[in-house]
């Protein structure tokens, strides 16, 4: 093993990550501020008066033949979110709520992510490492975000994405052990979109009617600095709605249809969208892209971390009218006089481009997580979710007994291209979980022995597990072999712990995801990536 990897893993096995997994509480007790000091609703901007944005667009700093290469910094910066007041946000590139990358399936894309945080937390006091996690890749391990793969202030790691799966919503956020809520609440989450010949033929909305709507909750101190109180680490719950960055806000569209990707980016509220007019959400993707064919519903549960790619159509309505994406709320999630908005639609008169403007009645027939079969399965593996003495466990255990283990420990061992039924089990009526497993899609079979919603008819990587619900899914396994992570996306949860680790195939050292890929120390170089640099 190189040097720095053997540096690495000292540091990790004596220093300050597995102490971390080891006296978690004690990390807890350092709260700047409490929901109590929360700012005054009459400082909110009233609902539907700041416009509505979309995120910047990533640039790559260079293509080659095969690749494109971007940088990406994460910095802090004093973003105006509520109008008239400056706060602090930590985001990439220095834009709350982005920057989209692009990506086209089957060229790989380097992502060089930079650290360029502040060292410690301004309020919260804890040390800023960060580990990016592109959420619905089938990245190696080494590039897959695993929660203690970390970079600390002043290093930079390049995360390299093979984009060959089919087309789909993707995002990618913050995932450093222990620390991801108030990294992801700070602002470190962004959109990721990647395109195929399949999805671009069809003829549903492209272009400038597919547009990116991350919807996330905050709440704000008296000085207009974003508030963390999680609750006695079961929750963050804020007041002020969010989509883009942008509290409430109206988008003008035309009369024709208009496809939303949809994230829940929210660190632990679920939605229930509606839209004001009783009208339907028609379903045409989920987290693993297009569906094999649409479903409409007139309100759907959103979860933590969830992409749903719905389109609304506009047509119907005159010039003038004003349509709103009301939340009706899910349990256990806390809702306030200010949350049952998001935000608005004003229609202001006839569609000036009418391409792409239909659903077909088949979108992907060949969607690969749907062509599973319970009959399939070679095993069945049950996972339970459950709170014990304060701690959030999988199976009773947690990250420490990973970390103890020198990230050997697995709940599961696959082999590459089995096919397995998970059921994922919370047995709480005080909470849910929205369990997210990296590097796989999979076809959810049931709900305590019901079918799932028409939204969830699709390819899945995170799975909403309701109150006293069992949900099962089948599973195949790859394309790559290695240790992945599986956790609740309830980003608290996951930061006290409850995560767990799998395994593809038999153990191996190769593609380690602490070790293979280490971050860089000083800062990162103009120059990144060669014509013949190959992505596994």
């Amino acid at each position: 093993m190189h040097d720095n990897a053997l540096s690495r893993r000292d540091l990790m096995k004596y220093g300050v990550l597995a102490s971390a997994a080891l006296a978690l509480p004690f990390e807890r007790v350092v709260r700047a501020k409490t929901a109590s000091d929360r700012i005054a609703i009459s400082k909110f901007p009233k609902p539907f008066t700041v416009p509505f944005a979309v995120p910047p667009e990533a640039v790559p700093v260079k293509r080659s033949s095969t690749t494109d290469y971007y940088t990406v910094t994460m910095r802090s910066a004093m973003t105006e979110i509520l109008p008239g007041m400056k706060t602090e946000t930590w985001s990439y590139d220095g834009s709350f709520g982005g920057p989209t990358i692009r990506a086209t399936r089957g060229r790989p894309a380097v992502v060089r992510h930079v650290n360029a945080l502040p060292r410690v937390h301004p309020r919260l006091g804890y040390e800023s490492w960060t580990s990016v996690h592109l959420h619905g890749s089938a990245s190696l391990p080494e590039y897959d975000g695993y929660a203690s793969d970390v970079t600390r202030t002043g290093e930079y790691k390049d995360y390299h994405y093979p984009n060959s799966q089919d087309a789909r919503t993707l995002w990618y956020h913050d995932h450093g052990v222990h620390h991801t809520a108030e990294n992801a609440y700070m602002g470190l989450a962004a959109m990721y979109t990647m395109h195929d010949d399949l999805e671009q033929s069809l003829p549903i909305p492209h272009g400038r009617y597919d547009v990116p709507l991350i919807v996330r909750d905050a709440m704000f101190d008296r000085d207009g600095q974003l508030l963390y109180d999680d609750g006695g680490h079961s929750g963050i719950f804020g007041d002020v709605i969010l989509v883009n960055g942008r509290p409430w806000p109206v988008m003008k569209v035309e009369r024709r249809k208009y496809r939303f990707r949809i994230l829940n980016g929210s660190i632990s509220r679920g939605f229930r969208f509606q839209l004001s007019t009783g009208d339907p959400f028609v379903f045409i993707g989920t987290d693993a892209g297009l569906m094999p064919q649409p479903r409409s519903v007139t309100s759907y549960r959103h979860g933590i971390a969830e992409r749903y790619e719905v389109i609304i159509d506009f047509a119907k309505y005159k010039a003038g009218q004003r349509v709103v994406l009301k939340n009706l709320g899910v349990p256990n999630s806390e809702d306030f006089d200010t949350t049952g908005d998001v935000m608005a639609f004003d229609v202001v008169g006839d569609a000036t481009d009418l391409s792409g403007n239909a659903v077909p009645d088949v979108l992907n027939p060949n969607a690969p997580a749907m062509d599973l079969t319970a009959a399939m399965a070679r095993k069945t593996r049950k996972f339970e979710f459950i709170r014990k003495d304060g701690i959030w466990t999988v199976n009773g255990k947690t990250w420490a007994d990973v970390v103890a283990s020198d990230y050997e420990y697995v709940w599961a061992d696959p082999g590459l291209g089995d096919v397995e039924i998970w059921e994922f089990e919370n047995k709480s009526g005080g909470w849910w979980h929205p369990v997210h497993v990296h590097l796989v899609d999979f076809r959810i079979l049931d709900r305590n022995g019901k079918p799932p919603s028409p939204w969830e008819l699709g390819g899945k990587d995170t799975v909403y597990v309701g109150e006293n619900e069992t949900v099962r899914m089948v599973v195949k396994f790859g394309p790559n072999t290695g240790r992945y992570m599986i956790h609740c996306h309830n980003l608290v949860h996951e930061d006290h712990d409850m995560m767990a680790q799998f395994r593809v195939g038999p153990p191996a050292d190769g593609h380690h995801p602490v070790y293979a890929a280490p971050a860089s120390s000083g800062p990162a170089p103009t120059a990144l990536g060669d014509d013949d640099d190959s992505i596994g």
